[in-house]
């Protein structure tokens, strides 16, 4: 590992773990520059949860990185309490089954 890539897993990895909800994404929750990310804070939104969010497209050493990080090749990726929970396709699917809000509830998630 470069001293690059050694910061940004240690830039990554403070972030997963200093913010209950953490999601990576590209854009800003205002302005979301993909249509996945856009669904992830649609999602994350209508759960009334607080979350913090990280913009890849500003560092491309966290955009590579997070992937890394996760082993998890697509943006965006949420994180709960420090566990990796997935993309927007598994954040779609947890939704709508329910999942989603019991682990937000399970892991004692504070609403927005």
């Amino acid at each position: 590992m470069t001293t690059t890539t050694q910061d940004a897993q240690a830039r990554i990895d403070a972030a997963v773990k200093a913010n209950d909800v953490l999601l990576f994404m590209k854009g800003t929750p205002l302005f979301p520059q993909c249509g996945f990310s856009s669904r992830a804070i649609a999602i994350l939104e209508h759960l009334g949860v607080a979350f913090e969010s990280v913009d890849v497209l500003q560092d491309q050493g966290v955009r590579q990185g997070i992937k890394d990080y996760s082993n998890w090749p697509t943006i965006p990726q949420l994180y709960v309490k420090g566990e990796f929970v997935g993309g927007s396709d598994i954040m779609m699917e947890m939704y709508e089954s329910g999942e989603l809000a019991e682990l937000m509830q399970d892991k004692g998630v504070a609403a927005a």
